[in-house]
């Protein structure tokens, strides 16, 4: 017995449209919100924890390396931390002096480039001059639109003034922060010193929170595994980018005539670990100093357009692709991810956005509702 064939027209029937639970992504997207309200708000707590952490993987293979010659683990790491922090005040405190310096020159410089401006000629002057007369006229425009109405008889104005400058209360912000800022460095450093010296007793202890099923605790192990691999490969990355970045802009300004290029190199390397933020510090600081040295604006423009060129190769395109080849992930996600965690933690943000991505992705990727994202931050 045969069934009748179904008659086929032109049309395909449309299809049924997915049905989108509502409750769901308005649970997904409020829990959303408040994680980040809760990341930002205490960021003083979690942005010592996350550097300590970060600190305590790219040293424990050192750590390992002196147990393994029969040295105590707390011993070596405490030797390690003291040793970093020690090099980190040296070279804060010799740095201080050249930034000090750096200051010094900043009227120097402002002098040249008016005797430049001066001298370059009648009609850079009036070009100056006709900029200047053309804005005195757009604030006086601006002044006169937004100026309140005549007041009638018998209403009082009333100015408020602003406060003037206390210096006692300047030197007191400044003592508070730099307070702060030496007590979240005492915390990284313990933070730090207690995970190294725990070694895997901390990793076992999250192998038993995971449950009492074998299953929960082998892919907790698995995720812990590649998190620990990925982050030091990232930190391998970095250490190869800076000095990369050291040794080019050392030659670059060294071809370039630049006194103390090796110097520069140095600092390049170094500021290089702050994404960004290091590459303008760079490219200003020696644009003055080149400024200093050849007296001419175009000089100065070749130094730090050469500084900002080795970053914007660097940051852009090479790290971003040793980047995801290290840790698997697509560079685009990365971009993305370091400016959404710079927007959260500024700098600091900045500095941890691709460690707490890669402790993202190993999680996705092995819970069950959340390998999509996983997949999402994947190359």
């Amino acid at each position: 017995m045969t069934t009748p064939k179904r008659e086929t027209t032109g049309t395909e029937e449309p299809l049924s449209p997915v049905p989108i639970q509502t409750g769901s992504l308005s649970l997904v997207v409020l829990a959303s919100l408040a994680c980040i309200y809760t990341l930002h708000w205490a960021s003083a707590v979690f942005i010592p924890v996350m550097v300590g952490m970060l600190f305590s993987y790219a040293l424990s293979p050192i750590v390992d390396w002196l147990q393994v010659r029969c040295i105590p683990r707390a011993v070596s790491a405490a030797a390690l931390v003291l040793g970093i922090v020690a090099s980190i005040g040296l070279g804060v405190y010799s740095l201080g002096d050249e930034a000090s310096k750096l200051v010094d020159l900043l009227p120097q410089a402002a002098q040249k480039l008016n005797s430049i401006v001066r001298t370059s000629g009648g009609g850079a002057d009036n070009t100056f001059n006709t900029v200047q007369k053309a804005a005195a006229r757009l604030e006086q425009a601006a002044t006169d639109s937004t100026a309140p109405a005549s007041l009638s008889r018998g209403v009082q104005r009333v100015q408020v003034e602003k406060s003037r400058f206390d210096i006692k209360d300047y030197f007191w912000s400044g003592t508070v922060g730099l307070f702060q800022m030496l007590g979240q460095a005492a915390m990284v450093a313990l933070i730090t010193f207690f995970l190294i010296a725990s070694g895997d007793n901390f990793r076992r202890k999250v192998v038993k929170l995971a449950g009492p099923s074998l299953h929960s605790k082998r892919i907790t192990l698995q995720a812990l595994d590649q998190i620990h691999e990925q982050i030091q490969r990232y930190m391998l990355v970095q250490l190869f980018t800076s000095v990369l970045v050291g040794l080019a802009t050392w030659l670059c300004f060294l071809a370039i005539g630049l006194e103390n290029a090796a110097v520069w190199g140095v600092a390049a390397g170094l500021l290089d670990l702050v994404p960004y933020v290091g590459s303008v510090v760079i490219a200003g600081a020696s644009a003055l100093i080149g400024f200093l040295q050849f007296s001419t604006l175009e000089m100065a423009l070749l130094v730090s357009g050469a500084s900002l060129t080795i970053h914007f190769v660097e940051a852009f395109l090479l790290t971003p692709w040793l980047t995801s080849r290290a840790s698997k992930m697509s560079p685009v996600s990365i971009f993305v991810g370091v400016l959404a965690w710079g927007w959260l933690w500024g700098i600091w943000g900045l500095l941890l956005g691709v460690p707490i991505l890669v402790i993202i992705k190993s999680i996705c990727d092995r819970t069950e509702g959340f390998k999509s994202v996983g997949e999402l931050l994947g190359a």
